[in-house]
């Protein structure tokens, strides 16, 4: 099974994880990392990289950040690109829970991380939607 991790400012990665337990039951080899206030990169790049040591390499590992081109991202990237030869990690920023609960039953049927990574980016853009009262059924 694809490994999954999540990262993100503050709590938001353990927030997130905690749910998609609630709504999709205690996901495997899902691991949270969260970025906090009293955290330098460099705790954040020792944290990932436990992370991503625990997961291993077995079907790949997904990791979703919060935001695009801010630390955490940054980080991932840059594990990504040093591990390159020992892990396949694919890196997507603008983690959502829609988007999490989605990839995270999907891993079930989608057989490489690269895949996964495109499937969270297509279900992150469905996830974005505004109300339009015009468009109700009466």
């Amino acid at each position: 099974m694809i490994g999954m991790i999540i990262m993100g400012h503050g709590g938001f990665a353990s927030g997130l994880e905690s749910a998609v337990r609630i709504l999709a039951g205690i996901p495997e080899k899902f691991i949270a990392v969260d970025y906090r206030q009293e955290d330098s990169a460099d705790d954040l790049e020792v944290n990932l990289k436990k992370a991503v040591r625990t997961l291993g390499n077995e079907g790949g590992i997904l990791v979703l950040c919060d935001l695009a081109e801010d630390t955490p991202y940054k980080t991932a990237v840059s594990l990504k690109k040093k591990w390159k030869d020992e892990y396949d990690i694919e890196v997507v920023g603008g983690a959502s829970l829609g988007m999490l609960v989605s990839i995270n039953l999907a891993r079930g049927y989608v057989s490489s991380v690269s895949d996964l990574a495109d499937l969270a980016v297509d279900e992150g853009r469905k996830q974005i939607v505004k109300y339009d009262a015009d468009q109700e059924e009466e």
